[in-house]
Order: C-alpha cells, then sequence, then structure tokens
C-alpha cells in the first residue's frame, strides 16, 4: 500500500525549470523565439551561445526581471511570473551586469543582502570571501571588475542554495580565481543544487557541465549531453594533394562538410568515417595529411559555419 508520506519522500521526476513557447521579441530579430527548454534536478546545464545570442534575455524571464509575450517559464514546478517572490528565496542569482553600491564597502553590501534574504551563515559568508580573496573592507566602487564579481559570486553562494542561475560567471576572475569557482559549484552540486550557467566560454562550460544547451538568435539550436555531443565525432581535415581537386566533388563526398580549397590544400570537417574521403584523395595524390577531432568549441562552431540561415525559423 502507497502512503502519502511514501509519494512525498520519492524523488521528483518533473524538470526543475522548464520553459515552453518562451518568446521575448524586442524586435529587429532580437530577443528570444518559441524557446523550449528543461534542466533537471541535480544537473549542471550549461547556456551557451555568442554574445546577443538571447542567454541573458532567457535568464531574465526565469528571474521575472522580464515578462514573456507569450510561453511559459515554471521553476520548483512553480510559475516564474506568479510564484516569483517564493522562487528567489529558493535561488542564487548572479546576473550579466552587478548593480553599482557607491560610498559603501564590499562587507557592507553583502551584509546587507544577507539580511534581507535571512538564514545565512555568517562564517560560511566569511569563508567563501577569504577561498576568493576578496577584501571586505574595500569601498565596493573602488573594486576592480573582477573583485566585483567576486562579491556577486559570494550573495549567489551564500545561503546555499537549491538552484544556482549564473550569468557569465568567471566574468573578469583570474585563472586562480577561476579554479575556486569551479570548486565551489562542484561543492553545490555535489550538496544537492541544480545549475543553470549561462556563458560564451565554451571550454569552460565542458569542464564543468553535464547537459549543454547551444542559442543563437533567440533559439536554441542544439541539446545534448557533452557524450552525446562528442558521439558526433566530427575531424577537422586538412590535407595537401599534387593533382587538382574539385571542390563539387567533394561536397559529395558522404559525411564531408564546408570543404574549402586552396590551391593543392584542403580542409574540411568530416563527421564519421574519413574513407570516402580517403579514396578520393588517393586519386589525387596525397602529399601530407592530419586529422584531429574536434574540440566542443569547434563542434558549435562548425555548427554555426554550416547550418542555413533558415534554421533557426526566421
Amino acid at each position: 500500500m502507497t502512503t502519502d508520506a511514501d509519494t512525498d519522500a520519492r524523488p521528483s521526476t518533473e524538470p526543475l525549470v522548464a520553459c515552453t513557447g518562451l518568446t521575448k521579441d524586442f524586435g529587429s530579430g532580437r530577443g528570444v523565439f518559441d524557446l523550449d527548454l528543461t534542466v533537471d534536478r541535480g544537473e549542471t546545464f550549461g547556456f551557451i551561445g555568442p554574445n546577443g545570442a538571447g542567454k541573458t534575455t532567457t535568464i531574465r524571464l526565469l528571474m521575472d526581471l522580464a515578462r514573456p509575450d507569450r510561453g511559459s517559464a515554471t521553476i520548483f514546478g512553480l510559475d516564474a511570473h506568479v510564484d516569483s517572490v517564493e522562487i528567489k528565496r529558493r535561488i542564487g542569482y548572479l546576473p550579466g551586469e552587478l548593480v553599482q553600491w557607491p560610498r559603501v564597502t564590499a562587507a557592507y553590501v553583502l551584509g546587507m543582502l544577507a539580511g534581507l534574504r535571512g538564514g545565512v551563515d555568517e562564517d560560511y559568508l566569511q569563508a567563501l570571501a577569504e577561498r576568493l580573496r576578496l577584501d571586505l573592507g574595500r569601498r565596493y566602487d573602488e573594486l576592480s571588475h573582477g573583485n566585483k564579481q567576486k562579491v556577486g559570486l559570494i550573495q549567489a553562494f551564500m545561503h546555499r542554495p537549491e538552484l544556482l542561475i549564473l550569468d557569465e560567471p568567471t566574468l573578469g576572475l583570474d585563472p586562480l580565481m577561476q579554479r575556486v569557482f569551479h570548486e565551489l559549484l562542484n561543492e553545490a552540486v555535489a550538496g544537492g543544487a541544480t545549475v543553470l550557467l549561462s556563458s560564451h566560454v565554451l571550454s569552460e562550460v565542458e569542464s564543468v557541465c553535464d547537459r549543454i544547451g547551444l542559442i543563437r538568435d533567440g533559439r536554441v539550436w542544439k541539446v545534448g549531453s557533452l557524450n552525446e555531443l562528442r558521439a558526433q565525432r566530427i575531424h577537422r581535415v586538412e590535407a595537401i594533394v599534387s593533382g587538382t581537386l574539385d571542390p563539387v566533388r567533394l561536397r559529395d563526398i558522404p559525411g564531408v562538410a564546408d570543404p574549402r580549397v586552396a590551391g593543392d590544400r584542403l580542409t574540411c570537417a568530416v563527421q564519421g568515417s574519413i574513407g570516402p574521403l580517403l579514396e578520393v584523395l588517393t586519386t589525387v595524390g596525397v602529399v601530407e595529411l592530419d586529422s584531429h577531432e574536434l574540440s566542443l568549441e569547434e563542434v558549435f562552431l562548425h555548427e554555426f559555419e554550416t547550418t542555413p540561415e533558415s534554421a533557426t525559423g526566421r
């Protein structure tokens, strides 16, 4: 027999964050359009794309800092607009642009925010400042951008939130502090937190995220786990030949994309077996050949280069 207590004890299978048809149109092709996205409980989701792609707009819609023209968003199963106050209590949010605080110290800023939020462990706040090497006695408006970013990170982590929404979290941090941030992120996830991390630094996302969504021109192009994306096994091939290459013939080879010929040199991407391309190159005399598997960053750049503009639906 199943009791109500048994049901409540089961882990939820519902996404922690869910967007359905989310749209905010600023005109001239700017905004986000018909965006469907989910973030599962306990995962670290990387939201990536070039500057202006719609990452920050999506996050502002989730945080109820902007209102959608249509579509919906839920967090913790709650409506992102109707239940905004309750949701914010349970989130650690780092905005892409930090609020300016004139004539007060970093300690004052964090103390005030901790007081407004309530339930913040003062010792933990101090420990975060020490790990990030932030002098809390300095005036906020005199801090460098990197040190202001540390203040933003501390206020996002200080209450040990269920969900972290971080917009370009390592912007302005030196490599040592980036490492500390990654440690804090891993500790939060180990403690049960879910993370939505927006960044245009693909190498950073690759190092910390379980699943990744690519956004461009306000639309999600691709979502998948690192293993799924790597399973594409796209290789970048560079070759020098002694004969003449026919670009039209190269485009017809299975798996070959974006072939570029300059004299006796060929560069192209190959998904799947390189065999069909080798057969063609052999007929024109291969002098040199180099092939390497694309990094995640190169995979997405390849997506940008080879996906027709019409794929955005515009």
